[in-house]
């Protein structure tokens, strides 16, 4: 009889019991600590997978996005795309703001960032593009001065939602966040279900719910007006996290997959899945 030492018996067995658990929610790092391999750099003036400045850049384990090596912002705003696209999730993003605002960034881009969902390709991004035609989850941080500005927002970049039974069309709505000073850690997590509800919460809290994300509207600039198919309904696109010239970290970029094998007799059946993805399934 072949023995199996102890210690690959602990390592063994907490994965054969979770895959045998429906119910036991499975994270895809999207960030996987090191480097920034699956995802491209887009930032306005250059191409698609030039990482001007080496903006953003891994450090000590944590992804970063840096000016020191601007000598001016000069309006790059930049966006870094995870190279699978996505319908039915939960993208969590793990952030502080750090540090000063590179010189010559808009004021309203004071400790702003965000994470993009519902995102058009980046191979479809022109070079001039500024923003890419999505749903913004706006990250803000306070300004330190007593003042209310909440987080995980929404901006709507050449988009627009249905919220309470009306179609939304201001660029930006805030949420319902406290203000969170100083360079703290902060959780957001973004449910999506594909063309219907959306919601937002900060490390745990419901802050803001919308639906029907769909193209429309202004504030996106330099794209490709093909791609601007008003009133077409986003069920699916690129998830990004933003550059708009001040200094942020990440720590954590993680997703559950809401979409997979909802065959209950397949080994990678997974409970809490809505939508069903036959070809995924594992006998």
């Amino acid at each position: 009889m072949v023995r199996i030492p102890a210690i690959l018996l602990l390592l063994i067995l907490p994965a054969l019991a979770s895959a045998a658990d429906p119910d036991e929610k499975q994270w895809i790092p999207l960030f996987n600590g090191k480097d920034l391999a699956g995802w491209v750099p887009k930032i306005t003036g250059y191409e698609a997978g030039v990482n001007f400045g080496d903006t953003f850049r891994v450090e000590n384990g944590v992804l970063r996005v840096v000016y020191d090596k601007y000598d001016t912002f000069g309006g790059r705003f930049g966006h870094l795309f995870y190279e699978t696209p996505f319908s039915h999730y939960v993208i969590a993003v793990e952030y502080r703001f750090v540090g000063g605002q590179a010189k010559g960034g808009p004021d309203w881009a004071f400790r702003n960032s965000g994470v993009m969902i519902h995102g058009q390709p980046v191979a479809t991004m022109k070079q001039d593009q500024d923003f890419p035609i999505c749903i913004e989850a706006q990250f803000l941080g306070g300004r330190g001065d007593g003042k209310p500005r909440s987080t995980a927002n929404l901006c709507t970049p050449g988009t627009n939602v249905v919220m309470n039974g009306q179609l939304e069309t201001r660029h930006c709505v805030n949420s319902s966040s406290k203000t969170l000073d100083g360079d703290q850690w902060v959780r957001v997590e973004i449910e999506v279900h594909g063309g219907g509800e959306i919601v937002h919460r900060v490390n745990g809290e419901t802050v803001l719910q919308y639906e029907k994300p769909q193209i429309g509207g202004g504030n996106v600039a330099g794209h490709d007006p093909a791609l601007m198919k008003d009133a077409e309904l986003l069920t699916s696109g690129s998830i990004s996290l933003q550059a708009e010239s001040h200094p942020v970290e990440f720590r954590k970029v993680e997703l559950l997959n809401l979409a997979g094998c909802m065959d209950k007799k397949a080994k990678n059946y997974k409970s809490y899945y809505e939508k069903n993805e036959p070809s995924t399934c594992r006998y």
